[in-house]
């Protein structure tokens, strides 16, 4: 059975779609999964909120100590004058002062603690002069108020503390905590199966034989996937064979809510993914104007059925209708390790946040001047490895990890960060500004 595109990219090729335009319809086609879990704190590292996370209490829950130093009435220090004052009592983290200071008199305080009725400045203790139970506070030491955290100041009870959507990072869990919460609610766990293709790959371990090569993309891709905190189905090598092919797509989809392979997207003989994907399910695009990673194919294997768009750029023009079983979105990435890479973080990175439930966040680009010349021609995204050096006057340089081809895995462990230059961009003279997307908290 022949089937239609997923969406209808009138006047668009779909073996060249720009960049953007990838971007674009992979947003239309990640929705996000169904299901929600309570787990606990110790478990939500990298998850996403389900629901809004609303503050029981108050944080702080009191007025307290930013320093170590002595409490008093800041109404009584004068312009240009030193105050000295008797020490009444100490008020300790965890052990509030319950008596009541008089005019002349402070309290020794620690850094937490719950500052004393009718107190609202701390000097520091290094700051003052001290003999015997009388300490000085010198002139100009402090202000009224100063040291002095207010209750509440952090969040108000009944405040929003944590959005949906949020990816629970670790402040965002010393923050739950904070609040006294032992679980939260998140986004059930996106499931991803992975697998490569072809007769030529050997697993880590095989003996080498003529010809072939060890299969280091799914190596790095169960590496990203892991990092972006998905479930991963590991799925294995799977040979140039349509028969074993369809069984593959079949059993992946059958497991998963995405599935990625590489190798088997191009124009061989043996390429037999892209022909697959047009058999079983949808295809959305098969190629993007990039570089590397310009034979890439996405579609969804499953019911999904769409009405056409205009344009991918016109989102909200097009509307779907979802059969029960929609099936699992799929990636097809190229062949070689770098293209496999960029194509992942570039794209298939994004569209799996989406699907987990994520707030969409672009990436952050740096700005940085190039150190030598880029060759780049228009009519394609390029991303290029960068080494970005930060100089001591804090300007940011990037320069090249060198040969650029995408068969040269050791680049993306030599890089930083991939120089992001536009579809229409050419070339670059050095010491112009590029842009750079960091690999910090990627890969």
């Amino acid at each position: 059975m022949t089937h239609k595109p997923i969406i209808d990219l009138q006047g668009h090729d779909p073996h060249a779609l720009p960049a953007d335009l990838a971007t674009a319809l992979l947003e239309r086609l990640a929705e996000p999964v169904a299901g929600v879990e309570r787990v606990g704190l110790f478990d939500a590292l990298g998850r996403v909120l389900a629901e809004d996370v609303v503050s029981p209490v108050s944080v702080p829950p009191h007025d307290n100590s930013a320093m170590d130093g002595y409490a008093f009435d800041g109404a009584q220090l004068r312009p240009g004058q030193p105050l000295a004052l008797r020490v009444a009592g100490a008020a300790l983290a965890g052990a509030p002062w319950h008596g009541c200071a008089a005019p002349g008199e402070c309290v020794k305080i620690m850094t937490g603690a719950v500052m004393p009725a009718g107190l609202d400045t701390v000097v520091p203790q290094e700051l003052v002069h001290i003999n015997g139970d009388t300490v000085t506070v010198p002139a100009g030491a402090v202000r009224p108020g100063d040291n002095r955290r207010h209750a509440g100041e952090d969040l108000r009870a009944g405040q929003p503390a944590l959005r949906k959507g949020e990816r629970l990072a670790p402040a965002a869990l010393g923050l739950l905590a904070s609040l006294g919460l032992t679980e939260v609610p998140v986004v059930r766990r996106l499931r991803v199966a992975v697998f490569s293709t072809g007769d030529e790959i050997l697993a880590p371990g095989q003996p080498p034989r003529e010809g072939a090569v060890y299969d280091s993309n799914r190596f790095a891709l169960l590496g990203l996937l892991t990092r972006l905190g998905v479930q991963v189905i590991d799925l294995g090598v799977v040979r140039d064979d349509p028969a074993a092919l369809q069984a593959a797509f079949t059993r992946a989809a059958a497991q998963a809510d995405a599935v990625i392979t590489s190798g088997g997207v191009s124009v061989g003989e043996a390429d037999h993914t892209k022909a697959l994907m047009n058999r079983l399910g949808d295809i959305a695009f098969w190629g993007i104007a990039l570089r590397p990673g310009r034979p890439m194919a996405v579609g969804r294997i499953g019911g999904l059925q769409a009405e056409s768009a205009s344009s991918a750029r016109q989102s909200s023009a097009s509307s779907y209708q979802q059969d029960s079983e929609k099936g699992a979105l799929l990636f097809g990435l190229p062949g070689n390790p770098v293209a496999a890479m960029v194509a992942f973080i570039a794209f298939v990175r994004p569209a799996l946040l989406r699907m987990m439930g994520a707030r969409a966040e672009p990436p952050v680009l740096l700005r940085a001047a190039s150190e030598a010349p880029l060759r780049k021609r228009p009519g394609r995204t390029e991303y290029q490895r960068g080494i970005v050096t930060q100089h001591a006057d804090g300007r940011l340089t990037v320069r090249t990890t060198g040969p650029q081809g995408s068969g040269v895995l050791s680049s993306m462990v030599q890089a930083n960060g991939l120089i992001v230059l536009g579809h229409d961009q050419g070339p670059v003279a050095a010491g112009d500004d590029v842009q750079v997307m960091m690999f910090e908290g990627i890969i």
